[in-house]
C-alpha cells in the first residue's frame, strides 16, 4: 500500500485529506507542524508528501526546497497545495516541488495529481 504524509496546520482539512486517501486506498499519516518533517518522513518513509505553503510560522516552499536536497529524501515527490501563494517562482527553484494543487482543490483532481507522480517515482 501506497503511504502518503499530509502537511497542513488546519486541522479539518488534514482530516478531509485523510478521509479521501484512505478511502482510495491510500495509507495515510498527517502532520500539522513542519518543525517535524523530517522525523515524520524517517519513521513512516512517505512515497509521496502533499504539504501546505502557510504552515503557521513555516513556510512549506522552504520545506520542500529542505526536502529536495536531502539526499534520503530528494527522490520523495512532494505536492505543494496553497489558496493564496502564487507558487510559480518556487516551481523553478533549485528543490522545485513536482507539483502544485491550488486550494480548493477537486477531489478527482488531487488523486489524478498523486496517481501521476506515485507513477512517476
Amino acid at each position: 500500500m501506497r503511504r502518503i504524509l499530509a502537511v497542513d496546520d488546519d486541522k479539518d482539512i488534514l482530516d478531509v485529506l485523510q478521509h479521501i486517501l484512505e478511502d482510495s486506498g491510500y495509507e495515510v499519516d498527517t502532520l500539522s507542524d513542519g518543525h517535524f518533517l523530517f522525523d515524520k518522513i524517517e519513521a513512516h518513509e512517505p512515497d509521496l508528501i502533499l504539504l501546505d505553503i502557510m504552515l503557521g510560522n513555516m513556510d512549506g516552499r522552504e520545506l520542500c526546497k529542505d526536502v529536495k536536497q536531502k539526499l534520503e529524501t530528494h527522490d520523495i515527490p512532494v505536492i505543494l497545495i496553497s489558496a493564496s501563494h502564487n507558487v510559480s517562482g518556487a516551481m523553478n527553484q533549485s528543490g522545485a516541488p513536482d507539483g502544485f494543487l491550488e486550494k480548493p482543490f477537486d477531489i478527482d483532481d488531487l488523486l489524478d495529481a498523486i496517481k501521476l507522480h506515485l507513477r512517476a517515482a
